[in-house]
């Protein structure tokens, strides 16, 4: 299920949501020219700027860079071309309602303090982890936490592929975003469970950090006032 656009036209040019998506691509080919010549430094390099919980709690203390400044460093990183093409292509077609919505600086504000609350809240739920979080996922879904009270009953075109068979389909985004943020949910508390069991650490996807974002823009949307109400 592939987000292919949306039917909400913005008044002004989205030159935060471009900007944010021109930089994560960016940084995106510098991890990739690290790689191509020590696959080791790539690694180090996500170990170094990601945030990673246990050094945000302190449990696994370092003095660079500042585990504050991973918060920030993390949003950008990315583990891979499936995980920068999925989140720049969400930040795409639901941003720049967004940001025509709050203006430019509040729109930026939201999606950093998106990814803020989205690392905080991984943190909480897993505050001894060592394992690095990376991507701009928390942000992203700060922005969509936006959207989907701004703009709840905009089209969304769907690309539906089961097998050989593909299909364009128009959703809700009450729908389509709905049904997101219950897969972050559903697959969150899963994860959690089974490392609980086994005794281990939940790696992979931060599914916690994606709920808490989510959460997040929805908050920061009140406080911040919209200039204008979500239109169809």
């Amino acid at each position: 299920m592939i987000p292919l656009k949306d039917d909400v036209s913005s008044e002004s040019f989205p030159y935060v949501t471009i900007g944010l998506i021109g930089l994560n691509v960016l940084v995106f080919f510098y991890q990739i020219s690290i790689g191509m010549g020590d696959p080791r430094a790539a690694e180090a390099f996500v170990f170094e700027f990601g945030a990673r919980p246990c050094r945000l709690t302190g449990a696994c203390p370092e003095d660079f860079p500042s585990p504050v400044v991973t918060i920030f460093t993390s949003m950008f990183l990315h583990g891979g071309l499936l995980h920068v093409g999925g989140n720049m292509l969400y930040l795409w077609i639901f941003g720049d309602n967004v940001e025509d919505t709050l203006g430019h600086v509040r729109y930026l504000a939201l999606y950093l303090l998106a990814g803020i609350a989205a690392a905080v809240t991984q943190v909480a739920v897993n505050p001894r982890s060592s394992i690095p979080m990376i991507g701009a996922s928390g942000a992203v879904s700060g922005v969509l936490g936006a959207y989907i009270w701004l703009f709840p009953f905009a089209g969304v075109h769907m690309l539906l592929v089961f097998g050989f068979f593909a299909r364009v389909v128009r959703w809700p985004a009450l729908v389509v975003l709905g049904f997101w943020i219950v897969i972050q949910a559903l697959s969150g508390i899963l994860t959690f469970t089974a490392a609980a069991w086994g005794g281990g650490e939940a790696g992979g996807t931060a599914w916690f950090a994606h709920i808490g974002g989510f959460m997040a823009g929805l908050a920061l949307l009140f406080l911040m006032r919209p200039r204008r109400v979500g239109r169809l």
